[in-house]
């Protein structure tokens, strides 16, 4: 019998190798140095990378083909809060690393996470940093993971440290300016002073204006022929009349008078005379502004001790000021309504809707333009038991009625006249409907609610002398409805058999012009028929801006969200783009306001005034002209 001597290691993996075996692999794949076996199992990384493919495409395919949808706003929502949890299972039960590395693992980015939220800015912490910071956090590690599948699991490890450092230490350093139409988000350095700030240290630089000597009086300043006296205009509808413009703005083009920063909000203006009326945050005051038209000079400003912010939009009031018989009439973003002395400013009577009609502020700020009809200052407030639109005495404030249902609308109420009578409108989450002006009773109402407190911004759409357009955005539509009175009954109907889905409009007001609606889907301007609701163009390139008719040439004027303005043919032949500038930087949701040959545009950073040249051969006819 032969001695049984000892088997060399070495020796045996050398054996091993020559018989056409691998070596052992570490949790990277990689050959272990020298052969020896590893405990670690291969790194299991489809199901992660699957994730963040699928996530990401979520996202991206929602924002393209369901723009402005519910579908974009869940996929915005959930799928980073659905693909984080995924990512984390993933990660906990199907990773195949060791329990030790996967609980570490899983503390670190917790921990990542806490710091970040604890340390960020307020706009990011919350839910902006899971919408828009944790699908960047799993993209960044599963790339990572997969660019370092040759090296060492150290190395990957320590990698992978880096990289949450890095991703969650970028939420600490920036700030969310809010959002755009499309709902892309603004970051920028925080240190990097808002528009607001820096308004105010300019403000703060600026001598005190003198006194302004005002020789007129309330008495004296009355509605003349080419003012706009409120929102959209004089009966809410963005037309205007009795104007042309000269269209070649390449040889002509429109000529900047005066251009300044103001305090952040959404209101437009009014303009009676030489007189130009908004409203403005002004650090912790809301400001009801009186600016000079011709020179951008501040007449006289009416301060709240009220600041109303939010993440999306931003801070700011959101109603444009109304003017009525020597009076402005202001409604606050926290519900504040205002009468005031049209030439000095002076508080006449104040109220508190939100007391008045026990509603909470809502999310976006309360928003109706005040209107004034037949002796009465009617609001949006949203309250409960029939307080959803309230009544007060243009006079004295005091409360004359409360009506309606609807607790979410971003609507301001409108006069209008169906079938020879004179109402007042407002769209709610609930559908629709027409109020007595005097004595704020429900004349008829049209059922469309909403579900998930979802609201509706756009004013309602006169057709004719006894229809209404009633839009809802999300990806709803439109429905024309027609409104008839036989006695003291009122009905409503479909006129369409469905709604239209061709124009879906959140918060950009449209027109109607010649049998044809213009306005905004989403982010595409269209020109949809009357007749069946069907599109006859479409076009990009504005954003989600707002529209102005000018009626006597068949023009639309866009304000583009981005603050550019163009012509564009009121035509269902196709788009035709006559001319555009850029008139103000940054984003633009305020409607624009054409008065006495001046364009005035602004938003929630600067305004400005622009004299239009008037076409001088009124004879000449427009190429492409509709002829419907």
């Amino acid at each position: 019998m032969s001695e049984s001597l000892p088997q060399d290691p070495g020796a045996q993996s050398s054996s091993s190798q020559n018989a056409g075996l691998a070596p052992p692999a570490d949790v990277t794949g990689g050959a272990v140095p020298g052969g020896a076996l590893s405990t670690e199992p291969r790194l299991r990384l489809w199901p992660a990378e699957l994730i963040v493919v699928l996530q990401w495409s979520f996202i991206f395919l929602a924002q393209i083909f369901a723009a402005g949808t519910k579908v974009q706003f869940y996929a915005m929502f959930m799928g980073p809060m659905v693909g984080g949890a995924l990512f984390v299972l993933w990660w906990l039960f199907a990773s195949r690393l060791p329990w030790k590395q996967r609980w570490l693992g899983l503390a670190a980015a917790g921990t990542g996470a806490g710091a970040a939220l604890l340390l960020g800015d307020p706009s990011v912490a919350g839910m902006p940093m899971v919408v828009f910071g944790l699908p960047r956090i799993t993209l960044a590690i599963a790339v990572w993971l997969l660019v370092s599948s040759t090296l060492r699991w150290p190395v990957r490890r320590a990698g992978l440290a880096v990289t949450l450092i890095l991703g969650w230490g970028y939420f600490t350093l920036v700030r969310l300016d809010g959002v755009d139409g499309s709902i892309n988000p603004s970051m920028v350095y925080r240190w990097i002073p808002t528009s607001e700030a820096k308004f105010l240290a300019e403000s703060a630089k600026k001598k005190p204006a003198s006194p302004v000597i005002q020789e007129e009086t309330a008495e004296q300043i009355k509605l003349e022929p080419g003012d706009w006296p409120g929102f959209r205009g004089p009966d809410r509808d963005s037309r205007l009349a009795g104007v042309r413009l000269a269209v070649d703005w390449d040889k002509n083009p429109p000529r900047q008078i005066w251009r300044h920063r103001v305090g952040p909000g959404w209101s437009s203006f009014a303009v009676v005379g030489n007189r130009l009326y908004t409203q403005e945050q002004l650090g912790e005051d809301e400001a009801v502004i009186c600016y000079d038209a011709s020179s951008g000079g501040e007449l006289w400003t009416h301060r709240d001790n009220v600041r109303f912010s939010e993440t999306m939009a931003g801070p700011g009031p959101r109603a444009t000021p109304t003017f009525h018989e020597g009076r402005i009439y202001a409604l606050g973003a926290k519900g504040a309504l205002n009468c005031l002395d049209a030439v000095t400013g002076k508080a006449i009577w104040t109220r508190d809707i939100a007391a008045d009609s026990q509603a909470k502020t809502p999310v976006w700020g309360f928003a109706a333009s005040p209107l004034v009809a037949s002796g009465v200052v009617s609001v949006f407030a949203g309250g409960p038991n029939d307080k959803a639109v309230l009544g007060y005495s243009a006079d004295t404030g005091e409360p004359k009625w409360s009506s309606g249902t609807g607790g979410h609308s971003y609507c301001s109420t409108q006069l209008s006249q169906l079938g020879g009578v004179d109402q007042v409108l407002v769209s709610t989450d609930q559908g629709m409907t027409g109020f007595d002006p005097v004595g704020g009773q429900v004349l008829w109402n049209f059922a469309w609610p909403l579900d998930g407190g979802m609201s509706r911004v756009v004013q309602p759409a006169v057709v004719g002398s006894s229809e209404l357009l009633i839009g809802t955005g999300f990806g709803t539509g439109t429905r024309r409805v027609a409104v008839t009175c036989e006695g003291d009954k009122w009905t409503t109907r479909d006129v369409w058999p469905e709604p239209s889905r061709a124009i879906r409009p959140y918060y950009n007001d449209l027109v109607i012009h010649k049998g044809h609606i213009y306005g905004f889907d989403n982010n595409f301007f269209t020109c949809v028929s009357v007749e069946d609701g069907k599109a006859k163009w479409k076009a990009r390139g504005y954003g989600n801006g707002q529209v102005l008719l000018i009626v006597d040439q068949d023009l639309l004027l866009i304000l583009s969200e981005t603050g550019e303005v163009a012509l564009v043919e009121a035509q269902p032949g196709g788009h035709h783009e006559r001319g555009r500038f850029q008139a103000i930087e940054g984003k633009t949701w305020n409607h624009p306001v054409f008065a006495h040959g001046k364009l005035f545009v602004r938003n929630g950073e600067e305004a400005a005034c622009y004299e239009v040249p008037e076409e001088k051969n009124e004879s000449v006819t427009m190429k492409g002209k509709d002829e419907g």
